[in-house]
């Protein structure tokens, strides 16, 4: 969904809200894509790697888009890891 669509930016100026809180821990969010209702977001800075970023979403992220933007009816996330990450965790090799 392009940054022109109206959804988009209820989506963004919802993210906009939030983004000061999410920025004083040294995090952000960035919105991937919207389709089929459902918003996919990736999470960026101190975000990335918080332990709490699962709460962060559901509980804060996720309310605050569903309030300003009912028929977003999910919101997923990714995590990319850049690789000169200093808190970036390497999987275990079995």
């Amino acid at each position: 969904m392009a940054i022109g669509n109206p959804l988009f930016q209820r989506v963004e100026d919802a993210l906009n809200n939030i983004r000061p809180y999410l920025e004083a821990d040294g995090g952000n969010v960035k919105i991937l894509e919207i389709k089929n209702n459902i918003v996919t977001l990736q999470l960026l800075g101190a975000c990335s790697s918080c332990p709490m970023s699962t709460m962060t979403l559901k509980a804060g992220i996720e309310e605050s888009i569903k309030r300003a933007v009912p028929e977003i009816t999910e919101v997923l996330s990714i995590t990319v890891t850049s690789p000169d990450d200093p808190h970036a965790k390497m999987p275990f090799a079995s």
